[in-house]
């Protein structure tokens, strides 16, 4: 039969890793199921590699892979899969199939009910305690996906609806909330003068010890109160009846997974970081791949999100969202600076700008500070004008975070280089007058040792050149792209401020646009379109 590899997040608390083991171990006995071993994709022992290496050694080829969670988070959704996926190279030939997590589901409802019962055992020297009497904080996890957040809100409600209890509400032991504070104190001014904390834990750890904690602190300031906590779901028959429920689903293929409001997939208003983030293992210590780290909890990423050719509105959709999400933005000196106007009070902006001729960060400051940010758990955005991978110095961005193992993404923005000649009246190319464009960069002069543009070829071509970064070069560009053969009489259109309220136009003939632009007094930022689509602008001059 297939064979079953439960798998489980990891805990410091050895008393969590000996209830996980106890449960791989009460499923083991109870099931016939050919083959079953469990095992951590982080933190502890054994590690997931182990308990699929001792399957595929007993000559197991498929396998169903299990994530005892309780709610689809990044854990359920990435993490697990991506580790899966990784042992399916260690093990050619290997295939598995993913089971769903445990919850929402009654018989967990049911071993909460009876741990709050156990809890209550005693109150008013009655064998059935007065439910009616009795509130509940159910406290989870806490996650930064929306919606495994909304499960927990979900079991409340459920574990509330034909129970008794005065009333269910949820909260969060870390990264959401109302904490465990929060929750308690809403109840008491709703009336409570018995609560039962019940944590929508499996196993014990460090953050069931935490809700404990709380909890205690809480009822130590509020004598008045009788706060309880009740016992985690543990090693028990249910559970172990869910894992083989969902070892079956799993082998018929129905997992009934909710894909309609997960942020990977889906954009939820303030989590737009989340959607196409690329899964990856975790890194377990006693693997021999990656590298070693320990994780705790704290999940930052950075998302490099070209803002557009400078006006507030150009900006993507995602883009913004992901600015709403933030909690620091390193902004460059073209970006659209109106939309800092509307961040959070408590968002970081920091100044990373490169002046012309003047203060400028330094691009290894710069991904430092990218890096230190995440790893402290904060949601960074890295806004750029334009295109990040248009002469943004994007990808070293990427690369930095990449190689200090720091999520990553990139949202592409409207770039200059088309948006400029668009705002001017200008298409770069149009049928019968330019098949073809080109965007070079103008920062170095033809003739530098370190240009890489072949402005020679260039000049040979007979379409659109587009030039950034060009206002200091411009007069040696159009030299050198008349020495080699374009025509002196080229149209050439420079635009500054492109789409701003101050956006002006000013056309010119190659063999005069440097002359001109110093005249005119162009500076940056300035886009120079070269061709005879020059020509075609429906603007004309505003000079």
């Amino acid at each position: 039969m297939t064979g079953l590899v439960i798998v489980g997040h990891g805990t410091r608390s050895a008393a969590g890793v000996d209830q996980f083991a106890a449960l791989v171990e009460r499923v083991r006995r109870r099931a016939d199921i050919g083959d079953v071993e469990g095992g951590f994709i982080e933190l502890s022992r054994p590690p997931l590699t182990d308990a699929v290496g001792a399957l595929v050694a007993r000559g197991q080829r498929a396998l169903v892979a299990l994530p005892l969670v309780l709610t689809a988070a990044g854990h359920g959704k990435g993490d697990i899969p991506a580790a899966m996926f990784r042992e399916q190279q260690r093990h050619p030939g290997l295939s598995y199939r993913y089971g769903r997590p445990l919850g929402p589901h009654p018989l967990l409802h049911d071993a909460l009910e009876q741990r709050i019962d156990a809890a209550l055992v005693g109150v008013d020297h009655a064998d059935a305690p007065d439910r009616a009497a009795t509130w509940i904080a159910l406290i989870g996890r806490g996650s930064t996906d929306p919606d495994a957040n909304a499960e927990v809100a979900k079991v409340a409600r459920l574990l509330w609806e034909g129970r008794g209890y005065a009333g269910v509400e949820p909260g969060f032991i870390s990264l959401a909330q109302p904490s465990v504070p929060a929750v308690l104190e809403r109840l008491r001014r709703l009336g409570a003068r018995r609560i039962v904390v019940a944590p929508y834990f499996l196993f014990a750890g460090v953050l069931p010890d935490r809700i404990v904690a709380r909890s205690a602190e809480f009822a130590a300031a509020h004598p008045e109160l009788d706060v309880r906590v009740a016992d985690l779901i543990g090693d028990c028959d249910a559970l172990a009846d869910l894992v083989l429920e969902r070892y079956a689903e799993a082998l018929g293929g129905d997992i009934r997974m909710n894909c309609d409001t997960c942020a990977y997939r889906v954009l939820m208003p303030g989590f737009a970081d989340k959607v196409g983030r690329p899964q990856r293992p975790h890194d377990h210590p006693d693997d021999p791949v990656g590298h070693h780290h320990h994780h705790a909890h704290d999940h930052g990423s950075v998302a490099l999100v070209g803002g557009g050719p400078g006006p507030d509105d150009l900006i993507t959709v995602r883009g913004k969202a992901l600015l709403d999400a933030a909690d620091v933005v390193m902004v460059d000196r073209l970006a659209p600076q109106g939309l800092l106007s509307g961040l959070r009070p408590d968002v970081l902006v920091v100044d990373a700008a490169k002046v012309p001729r003047g203060p400028s960060m330094a691009q290894e400051a710069i991904n430092a500070a990218l890096v230190s940010h995440a790893r402290a758990g904060r949601r960074v955005v890295r806004l750029k004008g334009g295109d990040p991978y248009v002469f943004g110095r994007g990808h070293e961005e990427v690369q930095a975070c990449v190689a200090a193992g720091v999520p990553v993404t990139v949202v592409p923005g409207v770039s200059s280089a088309f948006a400029a000649p668009a705002l001017a009246g200008v298409p770069v190319t149009h049928r019968g007058v330019a098949h073809d464009v080109t965007v070079a960069s103008g920062h170095l002069p033809p003739g530098h040792p370190d240009s890489l543009v072949d402005w020679a070829a260039l000049a040979r071509t007979r379409g659109t050149v587009v030039l950034l970064m060009a206002v200091d070069t411009i007069a040696k560009i159009a030299t050198v792209l008349i020495e080699h053969g374009r025509a002196p009489e080229t149209p050439v259109l420079a635009v500054q401020d492109a789409g701003q309220p101050d956006q002006r136009s000013v056309p010119a003939r190659l063999d005069e646009i440097g002359a001109l632009a110093a005249r005119e007094g162009i500076r940056p930022p300035a886009v120079f379109v070269v061709g005879p689509v020059a020509a075609l602008t429906t603007t004309g001059p505003t000079v």
